[in-house]
């Protein structure tokens, strides 16, 4: 299941995708982001389900891999399934015991149940195709306004690069652990939730102790190249928008557009 989690990781490829401004991937992903809570309806989400599939068809990321970083959230899914299908108000369709089903309560349940995987499917192809590198320094770039503030720009957008780069690092140490620990005697797959909960405690003080170690041995290794902060760094690599990428914000235009207008309308 460890081994499923894939948030963080990168794909290397020469896709389109892979090619856009790290500038205009954000800025899509968010765009991507607030309309999929914009979206009310079957037709405004099917507008932007098409979008991914387009995105996923052209970036080249196996669906495969998307499908089994899914795998830790169905437990979350599942969860909010049942509380929409049934918590929600409306006309009764299936009623037993103290619970009732209504057709209102089926609508959201499927609504929230696509809405949360197209959300973690569009926020995977971001890592996917973009290297931590270009992702703190599009992120940086977009948040220069706020250095006018006094904001710590750079080091936020080195700290969130870092967070996500350090992801599979801790995935793959935890798994080392817990194979090592089952060599032991560990038992992590038997018993009720709870009883498996507290199997896996033991994994913490381990865990803990070598996120500080890589912690501290990346401060070490950034104090002996000199790294200061931001203040007059420069960069190999300049970010500049090409033809592509305002094309690809034009979509983004009547990809918003588009769902707006399905969502006002509600078809």
């Amino acid at each position: 299941m460890l081994k499923d989690i894939t948030l963080g990781q990168y794909f290397p490829g020469d896709t389109f995708i892979h090619r856009l401004d790290p500038r205009t991937k954000l800025i899509m992903s968010l765009e991507y982001i607030v309309l999929l809570f914009v979206a009310r309806d079957y037709f405004s989400y099917g507008l932007l389900f098409a979008y991914l599939v387009l995105i996923i068809a052209v970036s080249k990321v196996r669906l495969k891999i998307i499908l089994n970083g899914m795998k830790p959230i169905l437990i979350l899914v599942v969860l909010t399934a049942l509380l929409n299908l049934f918590y929600t108000p409306g006309n009764t369709v299936v009623s037993f015991w103290v619970l009732r089903i209504t057709d209102a309560g089926i609508k959201n349940a499927f609504l929230m149940v696509i809405r949360i995987m197209m959300l973690i499917a569009g926020t995977f192809l971001l890592t996917y195709t973009t290297s931590p590198i270009d992702l703190t320094d599009g992120l940086e770039k977009l948040l220069n306004p706020l250095k006018k503030f006094k904001a710590p720009v750079h080091e936020l957008s080195m700290m969130m690069s870092i967070a996500l780069r350090f992801i599979p690092t801790l995935i793959e140490e935890t798994d080392k652990i817990m194979s090592a620990q089952k060599a032991r005697g560990a038992d992590f797959e038997t018993g009720s939730i709870i009883q498996r909960a507290k199997a896996l405690l033991p994994l913490l003080v381990p865990l803990f102790v070598s996120a500080f170690r890589r912690a501290d041995e990346l401060a070490v290794a950034m104090e002996s190249r000199c790294y200061h902060g931001g203040q007059g760094r420069t960069k190999m690599k300049q970010l500049i928008l090409r033809p592509q990428d305002y094309l690809t914000l034009a979509l983004g235009v009547l990809l918003a557009a588009g769902t707006v207008m399905l969502a006002v309308l509600g078809l």
